[in-house]
């Protein structure tokens, strides 16, 4: 059973999937959005295919920890996933993990034009590998 983590945009969704012992996380794809149900159903294809028993989906807070416009379209995004896809989501504080993804690929010397097309996927690693690495402390 895989976790699947995601950095839900307003243009894409990240998507990263957890190795099957949940250790690590891999980049899967980036969803560029066309609406609710479309983006819901190529999730229900993903969680389907690999077996996904459990979402982390980033929330987008403020520096200083407070809940902004982009959190709250977040928060309802989660509300239809729950409802649509019934499986269980846990929220992940995603404060700098797309600065971090940004980062790393920067250290990689990748192509402005290759970053944007990854950045997203990079992002739900880190919010996805962040939960794996605390769920393994407990």
């Amino acid at each position: 059973m895989r976790i699947m983590g995601l950095d839900v945009g307003s243009k894409t969704i990240g998507v990263a999937l957890s190795d099957p012992l949940g250790w690590t996380a891999q980049g899967l794809e980036v969803i560029r959005r066309k609406g609710l149900n479309h983006d819901l159903q190529r999730l229900a294809e993903i969680i389907q295919e690999h077996e996904v028993h459990k979402a982390v989906i980033g929330l987008p807070k403020n520096m200083n920890g407070t809940i902004g416009p982009q959190a709250e379209v977040v928060q309802e995004f989660v509300k239809q996933f729950q409802e649509k896809l019934l499986i269980p989501v846990e929220m992940w504080d995603e404060r700098l993990t797309t600065v971090a993804a940004q980062r790393t690929l920067l250290e990689a010397d990748l192509s402005r034009k290759k970053r944007k097309l990854i950045i997203d996927k990079m992002a739900a690693v880190m919010i996805l590998q962040g939960f794996l690495d605390r769920a393994g402390q407990e």
